[in-house]
């Protein structure tokens, strides 16, 4: 997989990859328009996007409504050492909508615990990042 990261101006970044261009921006008190969510804010909503699919997939499977069901996703920051911010708890809770089976309950806690995006963190990759000149 390969993305092509560009720089449309002011303190837009954009990513392109398979024909769709996915804006980022910054907000406006961090010299930006706000026109698009920061880059930070995408990974944060990659999160629970990526358990909201599992836990839709798991629905899906067996035929449950998800009319009414949600994900709130709570994120905390703590001081580091220097005193600036960082990620320090990613919290999601599966809202079930009336009906749900309690027999699942546990099952699709578990099946929100499967996100990639999750897995990815929990075991990080190798970054290289290299300059190449003209």
């Amino acid at each position: 997989m390969e993305m092509k990261i560009t720089f449309p101006g002011g303190k837009k970044v954009n990513a392109e990859m398979n024909g769709i261009i996915i804006p980022t921006d910054q907000p406006a008190e961090d010299g930006g328009e706000g026109s698009a969510p920061s880059p930070f804010s995408y990974f944060l909503a990659s999160l629970g996007t990526c358990a909201g699919i599992y836990v839709l997939s798991f629905c899906q499977v067996r035929d449950i409504a998800t009319e009414g069901m949600s994900l709130n996703q709570k994120i905390e920051f703590a001081a580091t050492e220097d005193g600036k911010n960082r990620l320090a708890r990613v919290v999601i809770e599966i809202n079930l909508p009336p009906g749900f089976p309690e027999k699942y309950r546990h099952a699709i806690i578990k099946t929100a615990e499967l996100c990639a995006v999750k897995k990815a963190i929990m075991d990080p990759p190798e970054f290289i990042i290299t300059a190449h000149m003209p």
